[in-house]
């Protein structure tokens, strides 16, 4: 496939992944002016990089590879965090709605949390989110399961007292 028809479907897949692209920075720098330099800043890499794509199959996989690294980096370069209620004001706006659970995702590792965001609040295949973090399917459902875990004991702290 020619460059110039591997730059339109990238740029594509990036006007229709927009919000997608922004939950998933979201989830990990917790304020809306970061989330949005790294979607901005992803955009752009992806537009310039978009010539190194071998299979088109695999742009939106490659596309949230750009944000995540992208939105690492940039924590790299702040590592300042946003307490609870600066994430519980900037995101009243925001879908995710559920508090406890946007908090509870900081007892993950980056890993973790990103595994979890493609899952269950962006519906990614798990091959798909294998393919993104190019690790092995069953590394991935591993973690996964891992993860849900610690976020069903850290949610769940508070209620043992109520069951009694």
């Amino acid at each position: 496939m020619n460059p110039p028809m591997i730059q339109e479907l990238v740029e594509q897949e990036l006007i229709s992944n927009y919000a997608s692209m922004y939950r998933l920075a979201f989830s990990y720098v917790k304020n809306e002016p970061d989330a949005m330099d790294i979607v901005q800043e992803s955009a752009y890499l992806a537009i310039k990089n978009a010539s190194t794509v071998r299979n088109q199959n695999y742009i939106r996989t490659w596309i949230f590879r750009i944000v995540i690294n992208t939105a690492l980096s940039a924590l790299r370069q702040n590592s300042s965090e946003i307490s609870a209620e600066i994430i519980s004001e900037q995101g009243k706006n925001d879908r995710y709605t559920d508090f406890d659970t946007l908090e509870a995702l900081n007892i993950l590792n980056s890993k973790e949390r990103t595994i979890v965001t493609l899952r269950y609040f962006e519906d990614c295949r798990l091959q798909d989110i294998a393919d993104t973090l190019e690790e092995n399917l069953s590394t991935v459902k591993s973690i996964l399961y891992r993860s849900l875990k610690k976020l069903r004991v850290e949610l769940t702290e508070g209620d043992d007292c109520y069951e009694r």
